[in-house]
């Protein structure tokens, strides 16, 4: 994938050409650093994006347009960890050893993994715009069962643009005085994979990027820069003497506003990740197009492969560390959740519960309802028994 080898997971340099001589082999320190990085970012990645999938699907409140797109990228992180990520401890020590059938089916599913993520993000972006900058219309557009055939339609979609690497790598056997060396390399010389590399860096990073951009613009102008309604402003006077309604009302508004800010800006992070994780591959791609030898650092090559890696293994954390419905969801899965609610005195102090609607169906975005718990049915007055 670097321009001079076939996927992130490929031989750092590899050579068609026969030799004799003893085998090439990767530092020892190379090899134990990749080792512990592979082990410790997939293993992380893998366990939080399963994590993902299983508490939107076990969740009912969790099933919003928004978790479904985040659901799509947790699978596509998974191919990527799964498909780039561990190969890569194989091949470090030795050479390729998964053969030809492994060499088409794990370059596929990288190429797949990678692209469905760039579209995930893109597909949530919209979404969260369409939701914010136009409401009524979200009452139309962002429903579950529409985020369920976009997302269908982007895999059905890339899984057919990434067919043609069935026809583009294979292996090769370099044999050596000491054995032979299997690498999953280009049919073709590299030079004619530039036209690919351009379009699939135009259309899975700079369109995805350039669109987000924009898009979250317009977003943080009707979410931060923009002053609260005039309406609601003198609807929420700082005085004691308001009524207990017009307070819920209040709570519930400001509570809808600050709910839309905290996910927009998780999700923004999310972006921003990709953006700069994604950076020194898609430098290195673009240089390498142009450049003869092309620039393969063995230990350059490690870093842009461990940004690949970290990418897909991060998005579980920021959902943890910025929102408390996903952080909630986790610890239910894990069975950690405290059992404060049973051991609360009562009437102690306000305890408020909110229910939320939203037109978007977001699973953070609502118009919040909230009721004070401690405040005691007023008591039903007698009627006096007729003289």
């Amino acid at each position: 994938m670097e321009n001079g080898s076939a996927s992130p997971g490929a031989p750092l340099g590899g050579s068609g050409n026969e030799t004799l001589g003893r085998m090439p082999r990767q530092p020892l320190e190379l090899q134990v650093v990749t080792i512990l990085l592979v082990l410790v970012i997939c293993g992380v990645g893998i366990a939080g994006n399963v994590m993902v999938v299983l508490v939107v699907l076990r969740t009912k409140d969790m099933v919003t347009p928004t978790n479904c797109y985040l659901v799509s990228l947790a699978v596509a992180d998974l191919i990527v960890l799964l498909a780039a990520g561990l190969p890569n401890i194989s091949e470090v020590v030795a050479s390729w050893v998964y053969g030809y059938v492994g060499c088409l089916c794990i370059t596929y599913l990288q190429y797949l993994g990678i692209n469905i993520s760039a579209w995930s993000i893109t597909a949530f972006t919209v979404e969260r715009y369409i939701a914010i900058c136009h409401a009524i219309k979200a009452q139309l557009l962002c429903t579950v069962s529409r985020a369920k055939r976009i997302i269908s339609s982007l895999w059905l979609f890339t899984s057919l643009y990434c067919l043609m690497w069935f026809f583009l790598v294979d292996t090769t056997q370099v044999t050596f005085s000491d054995g032979a060396q299997v690498s999953c390399g280009y049919r073709v010389s590299r030079s004619l994979y530039m036209p690919i590399y351009f379009l699939d860096f135009a259309v899975f990073y700079i369109i995805p990027l350039g669109l987000a951009t924009v898009l979250y613009g317009l977003i943080a102008r009707i979410l931060f820069m923009s002053a609260l309604p005039t309406t609601l402003q003198h609807s929420c006077p700082d005085s004691m003497h308001q009524g207990s309604s017009l307070k819920l009302s209040c709570w519930g508004n400001r509570g809808a506003l600050s709910s839309r800010k905290q996910v927009t800006k998780m999700l923004a992070v999310v972006v921003v990740l990709f953006a700069l994780l994604w950076m020194p591959y898609r430098t290195l791609v673009v240089v390498n197009s142009f450049m003869d030898p092309p620039y393969l650092n063995i230990w350059f090559l490690l870093f842009c492969r461990m940004c690949i890696y970290l990418n897909s293994a991060i998005n579980p954390i920021i959902y943890n560390l910025m929102s408390q419905k996903f952080r909630a969801a986790f610890r239910k899965l894990c069975k950690c959740e405290a059992k404060s609610a049973e051991n609360a005195m009562p009437y102690t102090a306000p305890v408020y519960y909110s229910i939320m609607k939203d037109h978007s169906h977001d699973s953070s975005d609502h118009n919040t309802k909230q009721e004070d718990l401690n405040i005691l049915p007023a008591p039903a007055k007698k009627n006096k028994p007729a003289k």
